[in-house]
């Protein structure tokens, strides 16, 4: 499945640790991205709590995103 972990957190909470496997496209800029992310069939998202990226995945869901997943805190992404 083509599939990719976003980060939507600040670039500054970025820097500060994250996983390799995620693109960073912080939740202020996320509408600007949607296009890079058509060619996905699932999105998975981590912030640093989780709440950022609820509101991610609501964003994307109202542009026709169908399988998107919050896994909370960045640190998921890891496992």
């Amino acid at each position: 499945m083509n599939q990719i972990i976003i980060d939507v957190r600040t670039p500054e909470e970025w820097a500060t640790g994250h996983a390799d496997t995620t693109r960073l496209i912080p939740l202020d800029v996320l509408e600007q991205h949607i296009s890079s992310l058509q060619g996905y069939e699932k999105i998975k998202i981590v912030c640093r709590s989780g709440a950022r990226a609820e509101h991610a995945a609501g964003i994307l869901r109202m542009h026709g995103f169908q399988q998107v997943e919050n896994l909370g805190p960045w640190q998921n992404a890891l496992a």
